[in-house]
């Protein structure tokens, strides 16, 4: 399905797909050697926005919990890329230990850990499933929305202390799709025998969303070099606050003043590109933390005095109780794509280097300048079956949905190779990387 895009057959997107599309072989080249150089993450998915003067990721998940949202036609695929990321680990694998959410027993997300079990077993591998939660003393079954169900069982750890499995159970590589926001329990430190993907460090009690940022610059900068476009075209400017605290105030002057300044370089754009219909805005998120918590959109750095008692609260914890004191200032990108008058936006998954599917993220109840990942949202599988890899030369821009995609994918792969960079750069062990 293709939404319905506002802004598609007119304006900078139309040049900018067109330069992609043109460059695709020095595109795929640039992409081969970099992967040369740096190991992608295991598995990722990148939330896009299209605005229809530009395109950019506003987010990067690397504990993406959607694949049950990917078209079924795309599950060949994700075969493949799971089978080309193991081999990198572990060649000979024969287990594969999965750690899921503590907490989230949501039939969505249980037909999320059920898809990843399918894709890993399609590779050859025994999975079965492991709880960091201390509740969880025998195996214990999780029912699925289509009547089956799935099987958690106690994490155990090997009497040297080194290896960690089930009972009876002793994997190869262990894979975690818990984002770690409540902290690293001391069960998954110090293992040193076994792949534990993605790593520690990416988990959100170490990872910082500024340092992605800051790759992702890097990175399209030598993009938009190698296809002769500015790199604003695909990345929101961004800044970052230390240390705020929206009950004492602490910090907000560092606040406003970044959020005027990244204003004001979003307003220089829009007269540099002549966009008159859009009036600036940004988006200030937590430095870590994911599940689209603790979110606002500010017009004006005067209305951070003016937040009500439950928007500081909603800014000053997350996702398992989290306190909020880091933030950052990201340029709002609105998205200009819906489907049935809903404003929808595109989530691209990838395992390894490979685009293994997505699907648009849809919200009826939100606008073009809001966060959609938020109660309510819908999701519609993206075509990517349609060839994705193949974009149609021939094709007038921006009306043929393979080309649409294989930008999206491209994009979204851009985003990927920052978050190589940033687990390198923010490795505690670089020697064992």
């Amino acid at each position: 399905m293709v939404p319905h895009l506002v802004t598609a057959l007119t304006g900078p997107l139309l040049d900018l797909e067109e330069k992609i599309l043109a460059a695709t072989p020095a595109i795929e080249r640039w992409f081969r050697l970099e992967w040369q150089e740096h190991t992608p993450p295991f598995y990722c998915s990148v939330d896009l926005r299209n605005a229809g003067y530009k395109l950019a990721p506003v987010d990067t998940n690397l504990f993406p919990g959607g694949f049950n949202h990917l078209a079924s036609e795309m599950l060949p695929l994700s075969v493949q890329a799971a089978m080309a990321a193991i081999d990198k680990y572990c060649p000979d694998a024969r287990n594969l230990l999965l750690i899921p959410e503590i907490h989230d027993r949501h039939p969505t997300y249980l037909d999320n850990v059920a898809r990843l079990m399918q894709i890993f077993r399609q590779t050859g591998l025994h999975v079965r499933l492991g709880s960091l939660s201390p509740e969880i003393t025998q195996p214990t079954p999780l029912a699925l929305p289509d009547g089956n169900m799935l099987v958690i069982e106690p994490l155990v750890r090997s009497a040297n202390g080194r290896r960690l499995g089930l009972k009876d159970f002793d994997p190869c590589t262990i894979l975690v799709n818990n984002d770690l926001s409540a902290g690293i329990p001391d069960i998954l430190q110090n293992i040193h025998e076994q792949s534990l993907l993605p790593p520690l460090h990416a988990g959100w009690a170490l990872r910082r969303k500024s340092n992605h940022f800051t790759a992702y610059d890097e990175v399209v900068k030598k993009f938009g070099k190698l296809i002769g476009v500015d790199p604003w075209m695909l990345n929101p400017f961004h800044a970052k606050c230390g240390e705020v605290d929206f009950h004492s105030g602490e910090g907000l002057d560092c606040l406003a003043s970044n959020v005027d300044a990244v204003l004001a370089k979003i307003r220089k754009k829009y007269k540099e590109y002549g966009i008159k219909d859009q009036k600036p805005f940004v988006i200030i998120k937590p430095d870590a933390g994911t599940y689209g918590k603790g979110i606002i959109s500010i017009r004006d750095a005067a209305e951070l005095k003016d937040l009500s008692a439950a928007q500081r609260d909603k800014m000053s914890v997350i996702k398992d109780g989290r306190v909020v004191s880091a933030l950052n200032i990201q340029e709002g990108v609105p998205t200009f794509e819906s489907i049935k008058d809903a404003v929808a936006e595109p989530v691209v998954y990838m395992i390894d280097r490979y685009v293994v599917g997505g699907y648009y993220r849809v919200h009826a109840e939100r606008g073009v300048d809001q966060n959609l990942n938020a109660p309510g949202s819908q999701y519609v599988p993206l075509a990517f079956a349609q060839q994705h890899a193949v974009p149609d030369l021939r094709a007038k821009p921006g009306t043929a949905a393979p080309n649409r995609f294989y930008v999206y994918g491209v994009v979204a792969r851009l985003a990927l190779l920052a978050a190589s960079l940033e687990m390198e750069r923010t490795d505690p062990n670089p020697e064992v990387y």
